[in-house]
């Protein structure tokens, strides 16, 4: 039987969540479901990557009707997605679009309605909107988190390294990052987003496949946007739904900040030839050296990772793109 499209069910929206260790997060999380979810049939389902804490016992209490997938290892953001992902594929009648969270996220009332609302709506060069997104704010609620990103280009990457992101962001030219305080006032476009709080349409889903479980973490959501983009299925912000990111550590971590960088070069080596990959990672180099220069221990272990030519084939060549489950 083939998977229902989003156009031919009225499944439940599958609410898709991955922990790792998540315990201190996740009650919050599972208290704002409600609001965040109102007028929308949903199910939730969690792929846990091996939580050493009690993150799948809170879960089992907290929220009884929910699935839960245990992957068994930690085994990566796109990774805990796809097991998600099958999982849902399973239910009788299938689900009509997914919702990817962050296990730190809080939806405002009624934001996963108006992110579905958008999937689907046409736009003028043909293509539809597959990937809705909101306007994400920090956690006190009144910052707002520049969440949509222009594709990395060579003269992007430089101009972030000359001008730093905040600055470049006000030439679409010189960097991925969207800083127009327009854009975030009505329905823009992007390239891709930040993943922390997306919708996909089922058809959207269904055109594209898996999550490229190549990438451990971060650029899994830009290879995916991007990769809908070459679909005819574009990324765009919903500005009404609104959601708070309690953030992360890569801005600290120089781990975490390594593995960002290199799979910005590794992803931008997967559409790219290797001369123009070349000077991308150039461009990158210079970026992370000139902050490792002002004592910043993430830029200087993401320097030294981008020399090693070794580190940058930790991760092989283009993955394929499984389609998704077709057990429903």
């Amino acid at each position: 039987m083939p998977l229902q499209t989003e156009a031919e069910g009225t499944g439940p929206v599958a609410v898709l969540v991955v922990t790792w260790n998540s315990a201190a997060v996740l009650p919050e999380f599972i208290a704002s479901l409600p609001e965040g979810m109102d007028g929308l049939d949903w199910r939730l389902v969690v792929a846990d990557n091996d939580s050493a804490d009690d993150t799948v016992d809170l879960v089992r209490a907290l929220a009884p009707g929910a699935v839960i997938v245990q992957t068994g290892r930690n085994a990566g953001y796109a990774a805990g997605v796809n097991a998600a992902l099958n999982a849902a594929a399973e239910w009788d009648g299938g689900y009509r679009a997914a919702l990817v969270c962050n296990p730190d996220i809080r939806m405002g009332q009624g934001c996963a309605k108006v992110l579905m609302d958008a999937l689907g709506t046409p736009l003028p060069d043909g293509t539809h909107i597959g990937i809705s997104v909101p306007l994400l704010y920090e956690e006190d609620n009144r910052t707002l988190v520049h969440s949509l990103r222009r594709e990395s280009s060579v003269t992007r990457a430089f101009g972030e390294a000359v001008l730093g992101n905040r600055r470049a962001g006000r030439f679409p030219r010189w960097s991925e990052l969207v800083t127009d305080p327009a854009a975030y006032t009505r329905a823009t476009r992007a390239d891709w987003a930040a993943g922390a709080l997306m919708a996909l349409s089922r058809q959207c889903l269904d055109a594209c496949g898996l999550w490229d479980e190549s990438f451990f973490l971060y650029s899994e959501e830009t290879e995916y946007c991007l990769r809908a983009g070459d679909h005819g299925y574009a990324t765009c912000l919903a500005p009404a739904a609104r959601a708070t990111h309690l953030g992360g550590d890569s801005r600290v971590s120089p781990r975490l900040w390594t593995l960002l960088t290199l799979n910005r070069v590794r992803l931008y080596r997967r559409r790219h030839g290797a001369v123009a990959t070349a000077f991308f990672r150039a461009a990158v180099l210079l970026r992370e050296t000139s902050r490792a220069a002002l004592g910043q221990a993430p830029s200087r272990a993401a320097a030294a990772a981008l020399l090693s030519s070794e580190q940058l084939r930790a991760t092989p060549g283009p993955a394929p793109h499984a389609p998704l489950s077709t057990t429903s």
